[in-house]
């Protein structure tokens, strides 16, 4: 599917939606501050990223067309399994994009530019993928050069209730818990236009949208990027299990277990992170990694 493939699907994407809602509904989903989402130009929606089902009620509130930047292998498979994926993940505002990383991290930078280009909303996981255990994670800086390049304002986007009510490897949703979104005032760093290949500055960006983030979302703030944690869950996971018997140990306390945590407690606070973290940092565009699924 071609780099501009967004402009082609349009009014799919409102025919999916249409279709959708009524089902969608039945979740009794819920949203707050729409109105810090502009009704026209570009901008770009950061969210924290819980489930799977952010792809359907993030952009379910909003009267505008929202184009998220996602995994490729959601546009390469085979069969009628995978015509149904393309066409499905395109119809929902989707469009593919490599991320093994070096050119192909900066062919999904230019992507997400031609959308903004456009004048249209951009989707982007700053984590990268999807929390392993609830908490809020470190954000890789590819939204802040976005937003430098695009000289767009970021949207701060908080899921919540999206990890109960579907939990990771669950495919049935938690009909008990309504999965909601708060939208929070838009980010303006035009104070940083022009320094869109400074690494302190990407950094810094990135922190204050990640602790606008869980301002927002009332999640605990990881200072470590959440595919490192996922790698070290199943390990910690077989600790627990070595120490305490067969019992099953929690996500959470497994998690804790391999990652270092840090609360930002000011916008002040989340700057300072940044400073030790510029050797880490990555000019990433963030989308799901290959094992969520």
């Amino acid at each position: 599917m071609g780099a501009i493939a967004w402009q082609h699907m349009y009014v799919f994407y409102w025919v999916v939606k249409a279709v959708l809602w009524p089902f969608l509904r039945l979740f009794r989903p819920w949203a707050e501050g729409t109105e810090n989402v502009p009704r026209e130009g570009p901008a770009i929606i950061a969210s924290n990223h819980l489930s799977f089902s952010d792809h359907f009620f993030a952009p379910l509130p909003l009267p505008r067309k929202v184009v998220f930047l996602a995994k490729s292998e959601y546009f390469t498979g085979r069969g009628l399994k995978g015509l149904i994926s393309r066409a499905f993940f395109s119809g929902v505002g989707q469009i593919p994009v490599d991320r093994s990383g070096g050119e192909a991290s900066e062919r999904a930078l230019r992507t997400g530019l031609r959308v903004l280009a456009h004048g249209d909303l951009l989707g982007i996981y700053p984590e990268g993928t999807r929390t392993p255990d609830g908490r809020l994670y470190r954000g890789k800086t590819g939204v802040a050069r976005l937003a430098l390049e695009a000289k767009a304002p970021v949207i701060p986007c908080a899921m919540i209730g999206g990890f109960e009510f579907q939990p990771p490897g669950k495919i049935t949703p938690r009909l008990r818990i309504r999965p909601g979104v708060r939208f929070g005032k838009p980010l303006e760093f035009s104070r940083y236009y022009g320094l869109e290949n400074d690494r302190i500055v990407l950094r810094a960006m990135t922190d204050e949208i990640m602790y606008e983030l869980m301002k927002l979302s009332g999640q605990e703030y990881v200072d470590e990027y959440a595919q490192r944690t996922k790698v070290g869950l199943p390990l910690a996971r077989r600790s627990r299990r070595h120490e305490h018997g067969d019992g099953d140990a929690g996500g959470g306390d497994a998690s804790a277990a391999v990652a270092g945590t840090a609360v930002a407690d000011t916008a002040v606070g989340a700057r300072a992170v940044s400073a030790s973290a510029v050797s880490a940092s990555a000019v990433d565009v963030s989308t799901d990694e290959p094992d969520d699924e």
